[in-house]
């Protein structure tokens, strides 16, 4: 199950930390894995489970991205 799936009754309850963002992005990097690794053998109908994941995944990220305040960078001496 990935880790951006959130319940509805649970959603804006979930704290995102950098831990969590971490194992995001591990699981995007082995879902891409498994989705190439299906399209070699010529099975792109079975990866398409895992694209759904990577793109609710992929979405999750820009949301918070999205929600995050710009951070503004120190003057270089």
């Amino acid at each position: 199950m990935s880790v951006a799936f959130v319940p509805e009754r649970l959603r804006g309850a979930a704290e995102v930390n950098q831990e969590t963002l971490q194992r995001l992005l591990e699981e995007n990097d082995q879902l891409i894995r498994c989705i190439v690794e299906y399209q070699n053998k010529g099975r792109a109908t079975d990866c398409v489970q895992y694209q759904h994941i990577l793109h609710r995944n992929l979405i999750y990220l820009a949301t918070i991205a999205d929600a995050t305040p710009p951070r503004t960078q120190k003057p270089v001496d």
